[in-house]
């Protein structure tokens, strides 16, 4: 199980929301980047969470100076709508990118960008909101606009597209704190043939134990618990061993 450390970005401070709303400032990303970094996290999952809103992306220089002290996997989300984007992401020092609005938007993109980068380098962000029992819907624009597609179909046509993995965020459990949403992965486990980073809702060592007895070759993208040192990366990783 990989340990990830979310960082969502807006105008150049982390911040942090419940259910992807009510956005507040927690600090530098540099400075906390660097913390985790030195703390042994074992990856940094970085994204921008109005780009896509509002058709741009500020990260690259960012990533730039972030790569220049700190040497784990970086994955850049937000913005991300061209070929040209993945190519300056890249460019700046991150290694994957996650693709959500664009995606959704235009499918074929997907194909594009695993065709010229190797799905290794493409994630897809799976922005999942409950709707009706047993049935969630991919959000995008950070879980702002309705896409009226249900997420089980979405995930065998971006498995088809070829990515190389899948970022499963809960909007419904995001940033409560309260414990993954197991009824979401219950209903997409049998489906899932790509690695999957599970995204919303950590708040203790248990949410993190059931989950991995729970399912197999997941990985957790966490938030809350390590900007608000309710959890540390090194706790998390002595229950893990």
């Amino acid at each position: 199980m990989r340990i990830i450390a979310r960082i969502d970005i807006k105008n150049n401070h982390v911040i942090k929301g419940i259910n992807l709303e009510g956005l507040r400032k927690i600090g530098d990303p540099i400075d906390i980047v660097k913390q985790y970094y030195l703390d042994s996290i074992d990856e940094l999952l970085i994204i921008d969470s109005v780009a896509s809103l509002y058709g741009r992306n500020n990260l690259f220089e960012l990533i730039k100076n972030i790569t220049k002290d700190i040497f784990v996997p970086i994955t850049l989300g937000g913005g991300i709508r061209s070929l040209k984007d993945i190519e300056n992401a890249l460019n700046s020092g991150a290694d994957k990118v996650a693709i959500n609005s664009m995606a959704l938007e235009n499918p074929s993109f997907l194909s594009e960008a695993v065709s010229n980068f190797g799905e290794s380098t493409i994630t897809v962000n799976v922005e999942a909101k409950k709707i009706l029992e047993n049935r969630w819907e991919p959000y995008k624009f950070c879980g702002r606009e309705k896409t009226n597609l249900n997420v089980y179909d979405w995930i065998n046509e971006i498995q088809n597209k070829g990515c190389g993995e899948i970022l499963l965020t809960s909007i419904d459990n995001e940033g409560t704190e309260t414990g993954f949403d197991i009824d979401l992965l219950e209903s997409v486990k049998k489906i899932i043939k790509k690695p999957l980073i599970v995204s919303g809702g950590c708040g203790s060592l248990k949410h993190i134990e059931n989950l991995k007895k729970r399912f197999q070759n997941v990985s957790i993208a966490i938030a809350s618990v390590l900007h608000y040192k309710i959890l540390t990366i090194s706790e998390i990783k002595k229950i893990l061993s």
